[in-house]
């Protein structure tokens, strides 16, 4: 008994999400959603996630969760809209906490706003275990790029979220609050333990060198191989040296600052302000 997995690729920030499905009791899950914004005129639509919703409802499908491998610094997450559209579970990595506490303050939110997690509707520990359509999902805790980054494994197939890219690209940045290379490098190896056939999904691919298409599957055993980055016979302090140093010359995300202030929200946007109108916030660092 397999899992059906169809992945959706959105080009403005090269991020695959996928609904993963079981084909006989037609109970589905969808992994890593996306929210279309245009930063320059403020601009929401849903056009990838539409794609998702006529996907499940073209196939009949019962979506039972709506997960998340991290808080994404490239994309703002879907999740809430495609709840409120097709049903289901929201979930993430429960170290979502220190990753809320962290941006709460950058950000300086209101109040009101609690950095529990409780605005999401499960949060999983390492080694817990999801059920659905008759299949196991369990939970690996992979933090590094940032504290709540998990990997999702079922069926001889992980979904490794940021912190592995198809072996021409190599790894994730870590240099982002709570991120740490060391850290990335052990999340990496638990990743690489597995058999070598399992089947490993990317949340992003950008091509690299002479590469024409992109690509959302590769396996252990090429990642132990060919990955550019955290190949076999690297060690961790070559591997820390090489990552941060990379980082020290990387810009910014472009949806840096709306992605991660709406996406520790479980993707709920701000309240509106008295004319109707919510808004993201952008500090200002002088000099």
């Amino acid at each position: 008994m397999t899992v059906q997995i169809h992945p959706f690729f959105d080009s403005d920030s090269s991020t695959y999400s996928y609904v993963i499905f079981d084909a006989g009791s037609r109970e589905a899950l969808v992994l890593d959603s996306v929210y279309d914004y245009d930063p320059a005129s403020g601009r929401v639509r849903t056009t990838s996630a539409d794609a998702i919703v006529a996907f499940v409802e073209a196939h009949g499908l019962e979506v039972c969760w709506i997960l998340e491998t991290h808080a994404h610094a490239d994309h703002l997450s879907a999740g809430q809209y495609l709840k409120e559209r097709l049903g289901g579970q929201t979930g993430i990595g429960s170290r979502i906490t220190e990753v809320q506490s962290i941006f709460a303050g950058v950000f300086n939110f209101e109040d009101s706003f609690v950095s529990d997690g409780s605005q999401f509707d499960r949060l999983f520990e390492d080694g817990d275990r999801i059920e659905f359509g008759g299949h196991t999902i369990t939970v690996i805790h992979t933090p590094g790029h940032t504290p709540a980054c998990v990997t999702y494994l079922v069926n001889g197939a992980a979904f490794v979220g940021d912190t592995l890219f198809m072996p021409d690209y190599g790894t994730a940045r870590t240099d982002f609050p709570g991120g740490d290379a060391a850290t990335l490098y052990d999340s990496i190896q638990k990743i690489m333990s597995l058999p070598d056939e399992t089947r490993l999904y990317m949340c992003h691919d950008y091509l690299s060198g002479d590469r024409k298409e992109y690509h959302c599957e590769t396996t252990v055993a090429a990642q132990r191989v060919g990955n550019v980055h955290v190949h076999e016979g690297i060690a961790q302090a070559d591997f820390v040296a090489m990552r941060e140093a990379r980082d020290a010359d990387l810009a910014a995300p472009r949806l840096l600052l709306p992605s991660v202030q709406f996406n520790i929200r479980a993707g709920v946007f701000p309240a509106a302000e008295s004319n109707g109108t919510a808004y993201f916030k952008i500090p200002i660092r002088k000099g």
